[in-house]
């Protein structure tokens, strides 16, 4: 008995940590999102002073709340146009292999300026995690883990230069690359290009082996930094660290521990590419999208990835969004799939196909893991979203009827309309935000109600953004003219 009683105010102790770090201490202009005490790896990302974890109420996932501080002798107003356009730019950018920006504002806390940045969690850990525990039980790495690991990289460094004006992301390491249990690769911490126009950030940047030789020149930063990061990043996963200091690159890596590295892998087309991308000249270093076409990662797309893309882009598949018979259908194991027509007609069955292994797949497909990168790479955005209001208080405001704003724009959208009890109509909105979330909504809709009404209701609630309130309108009043003509019911605003 006396041992237990020794071991319980531990446990107490260990119960008050953890309701400590769970504790708000400040909350988004908005509410949305509340941050807590505890903090998050910064991973030596210059730029950025404190990383906390902070609660998405909206969602209901938790993200990063990330803080930089200005520099006393800066001017947050003289900067404020190009934070803007920097931040603004970065809210954009909709990648499935890029650490996703929420939300960002600028205050000022102890007579300090700040902006404040909402970022993707990502808690399965980065690939030098990862490395650290696989290294131990191999030498090398799967070849083929690392072509896909190493497509999606350069389809985010794709994506990125490909903005106007182009976005280095200036920073990648592998400490910066993360990777999720499905292995899905998503590259974070995108800000050094945008900190250096609000702060002049650390110099003792960890992973200098990382950085190019033309890094020091400012007139030199730009995407080829990149693709010198991203070769040192894929001789390091392919040989699991660095010959000669123990696999771990946290201890200093000289040019000698890269090229004997180098030399020690056996695919020649795999030296050749990482080759490519670490030439000291940056003018002589392939963009991302010419390093996908190289041989050792270069593939035609087989059919069947191609219609996965297919499927997983039309929200009209989506299992929320079908109706009883369509989802009947679907899985009906008689359902055929393809048919070749000849004197012997042969049919290719749902039945034929395993259930769980082509779910997984288009799954697979959707998150991002086996991009297209044979044809036209994703665009950039060039859509221009409302700007994020200046605020003066960071804290939620005491008014609780104070309503949200929506930042984020519809990119497809249904409207299902089915008859209600008496003479009310039940109206369901399945809405896919560019933040790649899905929002359904439903209403009842009498004939004394029109489309444009419900959609002003919908912008002053928050939950579209003003300017979706037109089009949210005419899908709206055009399902509603489908249904109520068929009646001979007139439908007011119409």
């Amino acid at each position: 008995m006396g041992d237990v009683d020794q071991e319980q105010p531990e446990k107490n102790d260990s119960a008050d940590e953890s309701e400590d770090e769970g504790e708000v201490l400040e909350y988004s202009p908005c509410g949305r999102w509340q941050k807590r005490r505890e903090e998050v790896e910064q991973r030596d990302v210059p730029g950025i002073d404190y990383a906390f974890l902070a609660m998405d109420t909206e969602e209901g996932v938790e993200v990063v709340w990330n803080e930089v501080q200005f520099s006393e002798n800066r001017n947050l107003k003289a900067q404020e146009d190009k934070i803007r356009q920097v931040f603004d730019n970065l809210i954009q950018l909709d990648h499935p292999n890029i650490v996703k920006f929420h939300k960002y504002w600028t205050d000022t806390k102890d007579g300090k300026s700040r902006v404040i940045f909402i970022t993707e969690y990502m808690s399965s850990g980065s690939l030098s995690q990862f490395m650290k525990k696989t290294r131990k039980n191999n030498k090398t790495f799967n070849l083929k883990a690392w072509k896909r690991w190493c497509t999606q990289i350069l389809s985010a460094l794709s994506y990125l230069h490909s903005c106007n004006p182009p976005i280095t992301h200036g920073n990648l390491a592998c400490d910066t690359i993360f990777i999720q249990h499905n292995g899905l690769i998503k590259i974070g911490s995108v800000a050094p290009d945008a900190m250096h126009h609000v702060k002049t950030y650390r110099k003792d940047i960890k992973n200098m082996h990382c950085i190019a030789p033309e890094y020091a020149d400012p007139g030199a930063f730009g995407p080829p930094i990149d693709i010198y990061s991203f070769g040192i990043c894929a001789l390091e996963i392919a040989a699991l660290g660095f010959q000669g200091n123990g696999g771990e690159s946290s201890v200093h890596v000289t040019e000698e521990n890269i090229k004997r590295t180098l030399e020690s892998l056996e695919n020649p087309l795999q030296r050749d590419f990482i080759s490519q991308c670490i030439i000291k000249d940056p003018a002589d270093r392939p963009n991302a999208r010419e390093l996908l076409f190289h041989a050792i990662l270069f593939e035609v797309h087989s059919l069947r990835l191609l219609a996965a893309h297919t499927f997983v882009k039309s929200l009209s598949i989506l299992p929320e969004n079908l109706t009883d018979e369509a989802f009947i259908k679907r899985i009906d194991p008689n359902t055929v799939f393809a048919e070749i027509r000849c004197k012997e007609p042969v049919q290719w069955k749902r039945s034929q196909v395993p259930n769980l292994e082509l779910e997984k797949f288009l799954e697979d497909v959707r998150n991002g893991i086996y991009p297209l990168t044979a044809f036209t790479m994703q665009d950039p955005p060039t859509k221009t979203r409302p700007v994020t209001p200046e605020v003066d208080n960071p804290q939620k405001s005491e008014d609780q009827n104070s309503l949200d704003v929506e930042n984020r724009l519809v990119t497809s959208s249904l409207c299902n309309v089915r008859k209600g009890d008496s003479s009310k109509y039940h109206i369901t909105l399945n809405l896919k935000m560019d933040d790649k979330m899905n929002r359904n909504l439903t209403a009842d809709f009498s004939k004394d109600d029109n489309a444009e009404k419900l959609a002003q209701e919908l912008v002053h609630y928050g939950f579209i953004n003003k300017n979706d309130e037109e089009l949210i309108a005419k899908l709206i009043n055009d399902q509603l003219m489908t249904i109520l003509q068929k009646k001979n019911i007139p439908v007011e605003g119409s």
